[in-house]
């Protein structure tokens, strides 16, 4: 009950219907433990095995999977209209940045301690937030007959591609294990 009346002071509702004191009564507090739920703790040959079941992806995976798909809807936009170059400068605006923090936060001194990792995360986000803002401010100076809505067409879609890289499984390597 108690996280059904902090739900309903937090969103502000001091006269609430029976039914909706009902429906929000059946619902689980997050904030409250389960103890039912066993955790297993993994040997690190069972941890071995579990990353090489599931391999992750790298940055510069994602990276190239945004250059690949800005590359198509520049190509797309070419086809269909005369805003192929705004478009591929949208998308290389997201690109470009992108791989440098990739490249920035996957170098071997970032990843000594938890602090210069984070450390090396942030001032690489804003290397890339900085870059990306001087590729737009000098758009007009590269791209003849600039459209701005094509551009930021571009820039939008590749940005969001990142979750498409989730929806395509890595290649697994091959082990000989039996």
């Amino acid at each position: 009950m108690l996280y059904t009346s902090g739900l309903l002071y937090i969103f502000g509702l001091t006269g609430v219907s029976k039914k909706t004191t009902e429906f929000l009564k059946g619902h689980k507090d997050p904030w409250q433990e389960d103890s039912e739920e066993d955790f297993v703790t993994l040997t690190a040959a069972q941890a071995k095995v579990l990353r090489e079941q599931q391999p992750g992806l790298s940055a510069f995976q994602v990276v190239a999977l945004q250059a690949l798909c800005g590359l198509f809807f520049a190509v797309i936009a070419g086809l269909w209209s005369s805003w192929g170059w705004s478009v591929a400068y949208g998308a290389f605006s997201v690109v470009i940045p992108n791989a440098l923090l990739a490249r920035g936060i996957t170098r071997k001194p970032t990843s000594i301690n938890v602090l210069s990792a984070v450390t090396a995360l942030l001032v690489w986000e804003m290397v890339k937030v900085a870059l990306t803002l001087a590729m737009l401010f000098g758009a007009p100076l590269f791209v003849k007959n600039l459209s701005w809505p094509a551009l930021l067409v571009g820039l939008v879609l590749t940005m969001k591609v990142h979750w498409l890289a989730l929806a395509v499984k890595p290649r697994r390597p091959v082990t000989n294990q039996v």
